[in-house]
């Protein structure tokens, strides 16, 4: 077989890296060891915005916003001693139903088109399988497993076998993609190597069948996330389909290095808060390593690495998938860029430039917050079930501390929007710092390297859906003559769209007269007058200039 890039895993991230690249006319075709159709893991749950965000361009959002918990459940974030006991405080969060509506919450604020989802992986991938096996430039090869990658000057070779015939299969493309997770080939065969913090945390999570415990939780409003915090074990339970399957984390403590060191039946049972007349089915067991492991390289020539693949970290804030959605992005433009013709080979030398620091930076946000997690799980009062005044007044600290540290997390919009590619050979700087961000907050900035600040037009379309496919020129000023640059871009073949827009339309968001977002929404270069030397800047954003 013969095609332009080759990923190697359907799982989301490499679906999403096959959707991206038909949809900027690519030839891909994927590689997964699954049977087609094959249910996924239980253990993604959340859909960040920026991840819908790119699932709205390439217009699966809705299916996927139609699909997971029901429409009115609550997809709050409750804080209880047990599943079944003492409510201690709640993250309101809106249902599906009221996405684009609520208002007032601190998870309703978002500046954007498409807010967080949260739906579990055995409904996002199906949908998204489904969405790229229709596409006519993607072809997937189920039941496939790529044995051995060799690189030569112009092309990639992989061998790989039929894992139901047997049969052998070699594979040429110009470009190899390894979205295969956290013991990945395509990793080993760039000789790339994990190093960080290989255990923070060791997790025993079941996925269960319990069609009695919503009733016994029905003393509060039902929530997507129940957090049980007592002195006997803290732990997670995560409503999967709002009626009947859960999947209940129970996060071990340092002294107990192996899976089994806890009894699962007792963890259960001491989470939910029930007896041993309580009656449930395990459907599977999907315990797991908490790791801060980044790789030291997410390229060799021609093939590159992205999401697992590349780097694995709790999953804190949900943004293990959507980390690796957003490194697919990230490497697929460019990627598409240079097989279009307009960019030279160098584009891609700004994948890894951008995305390994992220990577790096968000996987320490997420092991910070597991260190105060896991100290505040363990530092829970004996007290803090008695109906005493002792009793309650812990509980009201508990309930204040765990809010604050949590609420950052579940309502994550710093790690969403508020990171930016600051040493890119790809991004015309100008020499202006972007603002601080955090987990849970950031400032709107229109610096070289940040996303492009999101605003609604005046008839109600987002600015996102009216960027075009390349690059976009926001012109806020008609009165600047942009001819010249218009005039580069289409000498070289660059994909450039105009929009003008008036400053009302910025809605504050935009001091500057004119800026260029890439095809991946960040601002690539910026200014008050038309560049001087629109060739010298198309050379610098496309890689040419290297």
């Amino acid at each position: 077989m013969r095609t332009q890039v080759l990923v190697v895993g359907a799982g989301p991230v490499g679906l999403t890296a096959a959707m991206d690249l038909a949809s900027r006319g690519v030839d891909v075709v994927v590689a997964e060891i699954r049977h087609a159709g094959d249910p996924p893991s239980v253990k993604c749950n959340h859909v960040s915005a920026r991840s819908m965000e790119i699932f709205r361009r390439l217009g699966v959002a809705s299916k996927l916003r139609d699909a997971g918990l029901p429409a009115d459940f609550p997809n709050d974030c409750s804080y209880r001693t047990t599943a079944t006991g003492i409510e201690l405080c709640r993250i309101d969060i809106p249902s599906r139903a009221r996405r684009y509506s609520a208002t007032g919450g601190p998870d309703t604020w978002w500046p954007t088109p498409e807010p967080p989802h949260r739906i579990n992986q055995v409904y996002l991938e199906p949908i998204l399988f489904a969405h790229a096996a229709a596409q006519p430039r993607i072809t997937i090869l189920a039941r496939t497993e790529i044995t051995d990658i060799e690189q030569s000057a112009d092309h990639v070779t992989a061998l790989a076998r039929n894992l139901d015939s047997g049969e052998a299969v070699r594979i040429e493309a110009g470009f190899v993609i390894g979205c295969d997770g956290s013991r990945s080939l395509v990793r080993k065969s760039i000789g790339a190597s994990l190093s960080g913090t290989p255990v923070i945390q060791r997790v025993q999570s079941t996925f269960i069948e319990a069609p009695r415990l919503r009733d016994l939780m029905g003393a509060h409003k039902p929530a997507w996330m129940v957090l049980s915090l007592n002195p006997r074990r803290s732990g997670t339970t995560v409503a999967i389909d709002g009626h009947d399957r859960w999947l209940i984390h129970n996060h071990l403590k340092p002294d107990e290095p192996e899976f089994d060191s806890v009894d699962r039946d007792w963890s259960i049972r001491a989470i939910l808060g029930v007896d041993e007349r309580f009656e449930y089915r395990i459907l599977s067991k999907e315990d797991w390593v908490g790791r801060r492991l980044v790789a030291d390289r997410f390229r060799d020539r021609r093939v590159f690495i992205c999401g697992d693949a590349a780097h694995l970290w709790m999953p804190y804030a949900g943004y293990g998938m959507n980390a690796g959605i957003a490194d697919a992005v990230d490497l697929c433009w460019q990627l598409a860029a240079h097989l279009s013709g307009w960019a030279p080979a160098a584009i891609l030398d700004a994948y890894e430039a951008e995305r390994q620091p992220i990577t790096e930076q968000v996987s320490r946000f997420a092991m910070d917050h597991a260190i105060k997690m896991m100290a505040q799980r363990g530092g829970v009062s004996a007290e803090i079930e008695d109906d005493t005044p002792r009793g309650h007044a812990a509980r009201a600290s508990l309930a204040r501390a765990a809010y604050d540290l949590n609420v950052q997390q579940y309502c994550c919009a710093g790690l969403n929007f508020g990171y930016y590619y600051d040493a890119s050979p790809i991004i015309a700087y100008d020499g202006q710092t972007p603002p601080a961000y955090a987990m849970g907050s950031f400032t709107p900035s229109t610096v070289p390297g940040a996303r492009a600040p999101h605003v609604f037009l005046r008839d109600g379309r987002s600015l996102y859906d009216a960027f075009g496919a390349g690059y976009t020129l926001l012109r806020f000023d008609r009165a600047v003559d942009v001819t010249r640059l218009q005039s580069a871009a289409e000498t070289r073949g660059v994909p450039l769209a105009l929009i003008d827009l008036s400053p009302d339309d910025a809605n504050g968001a935009y001091a500057e007269k004119l800026v260029l977002a890439r095809p991946d929404q960040h601002i690539a270069w910026r200014g008050q007058a038309a560049p001087e030397n629109p060739e010298g800047l198309l050379a610098r954003i496309t890689g040419a200039a290297a």
